[in-house]
């Protein structure tokens, strides 16, 4: 089932279980999702990540200023939106994703981090953080 698909059902079951906060995200989400479709773009993981993090940066910001109450409702629509990516890459995975990356980019010293990360990113295929694997591909061309 398409992830449009399956939010649809999901926020037809919030709807009829009542679940106010769950219906908002999910509508906010479904709308981002048909926004990209009708522009061009099919990639609906891309749009679900770049919600996501919205969700977080705006968690962490509300938290800086001292604001819990906001800062949880964003982080539960974070995990609600991360409920519908593929799981995350564990570290031992990544650290051997970035390995190859840096060995088939011939990346030598840190001059050469963005021909790695290319290579690192597109193997990752958006299962891990862009900063877990910058900060992998820079150890590994510094040490």
């Amino acid at each position: 089932m398409a992830i449009v698909e399956q939010i649809k059902t999901d926020l037809q079951g919030a709807m009829r279980a009542g679940e106010k906060e769950k219906v908002g995200a999910l509508r906010l989400v479904l709308s981002e999702l048909q926004k990209a479709a009708k522009e061009g773009s099919d990639d609906e993981l891309a749009v679900l990540r770049r919600e996501r993090k919205r969700r977080l940066e705006a968690a962490r910001a509300y938290r800086d200023a001292g604001r819990e109450d906001l800062a949880g409702g964003e982080e539960s629509e974070g995990e609600l939106i991360g409920g519908y990516l593929p799981a995350e890459l564990s570290d031992e995975e990544l650290g051997a994703i970035v390995e190859q990356a840096v060995r088939d980019s011939g990346a030598e010293s840190p001059k050469d981090m963005g021909a790695a990360m290319k290579s690192a990113m597109a193997a990752v295929d958006g299962r891990a953080d862009g900063k877990r694997v910058s900060g992998l591909v820079r150890s590994a061309l510094q040490g």
